[in-house]
């Protein structure tokens, strides 16, 4: 991710709604492609100020009504579509009268901008269902319990909701935007990192799966990855969560989740992939990265290295956890190749 610059000339950065400079209301202008301050038209609207560009735009009804976004729409004759092209894809939203609720969508609203940003510097195909896409792509954000000074605990007859996907529907539960709370479970769950952004690179792996490879490509994926058929998700479940993973899993996955069944396999190491990229994009806008990449996997993974090390000594210098693994093991670069390939060829699906 790359850093903006104001009309004044301060830095905004992607999340930004006003400048801290000149106060100017800011936002993503979809036809320029930046962070830019937006100016009042007359008749309505505003302009972006991004030299060259002056398109006339309206805010997402998120930006303007609700106050979780911070793009803007293309107006055409004075009319526009009410949701930007992120908040678009959302089926439902939190519940808004519980106390916190709109601070955790827009946690979770901010993520998902995050990884739209990624998928379309990888010219992944995806869209709604008025898209007439394969696999249309959609979003719930949902709870099953209630915040109660600081704690979360279950609603009267209320089913749980859990984070997954299911034919290109993706449901994050709403307790996962609250810090405190994903912490606990990151280490209920024995997992090194557990972030808002890694549940939504995990659950478009499996999005993927279905848009890039089922009826497409399984055979060559079930060979990396194993096959999905045996056994079943639901048995791979119950051994998972009775024997944990295999002593000897950083040999062949890139997570203890990984081992669980080839679908996970396949979301995980797809979730990694999705870092390396994002990072990348920023280490090499922010120029943390002199090393070369030319797009091959092999010269990826060489700057994610290289930077990885390098975080990692500074997330250590103040306690935290480290960005990234230090080795990767040859059959998780097995399918980090693979991945890599069908990512690669995936753009022409677009205009299918």
């Amino acid at each position: 991710m790359q850093t903006f610059s104001c009309r004044c000339g301060n830095p905004l950065f992607y999340e930004n709604t006003h400048c801290l400079g000149c106060q100017s209301e800011v936002g993503w202008c979809p036809a320029c492609s930046n962070i830019v301050a937006i100016e009042p038209l007359a008749y309505g609207g505003y302009h972006c100020t991004y030299p060259g560009c002056d398109t006339a735009l309206m805010k997402c009804h998120n930006y303007a009504v609700e106050n979780v976004c911070n793009r803007m729409v293309v107006m055409e004759n004075g009319q526009a579509d009410a949701l930007c092209d992120c908040c678009r894809y959302n089926a439902m939203i939190p519940d808004l009268t519980i106390d916190g609720n709109r601070e955790r969508w827009a946690a979770l609203e901010a993520a998902k901008r995050r990884l739209f940003h990624t998928l379309d510097l990888l010219k992944l195909p995806h869209g709604t269902q008025e898209d007439a896409i394969a696999v249309p792509l959609s979003f719930s954000f949902m709870a099953d319990a209630l915040p109660d000074q600081g704690l979360w605990r279950s609603t009267a007859n209320q089913k749980k909701v859990y984070t997954g996907h299911a034919s290109g529907h993706i449901t994050i539960n709403v307790k996962e935007a609250d810090d405190v709370e994903r912490e606990r479970l990151r280490v209920d769950m024995n997992e090194s990192h557990r972030t808002l952004i890694g549940h939504f690179r995990h659950e478009i792996g499996h999005y993927y799966w279905d848009v890039l490879v089922k009826d497409r490509d399984e055979e060559a994926c079930r060979a990396v990855f194993g096959n999905h058929h045996r056994p079943s998700y639901a048995e791979a479940l119950e051994r998972y969560y009775q024997q944990g993973a295999p002593g000897d899993w950083p040999n062949r996955f890139i997570s203890a989740y990984a081992t669980m069944h080839p679908w996970e396999d396949f979301a995980e190491t797809f979730a990694y992939y999705l870092d390396m990229v994002a990072v990348l994009d920023t280490a090499l806008h922010m120029g943390i990265t002199h090393v070369e990449y030319d797009g091959s996997l092999e010269s990826m993974l060489i700057a994610f290295h290289q930077v990885g090390m390098a975080v990692n000594e500074l997330n250590r210098d103040m306690g935290l956890l480290d960005l990234a693994p230090g080795v990767l093991a040859p059959p998780v670069r097995e399918k980090l190749a693979y991945l890599h390939h069908i990512i690669q060829a995936a753009s022409p699906l677009e205009h299918q």
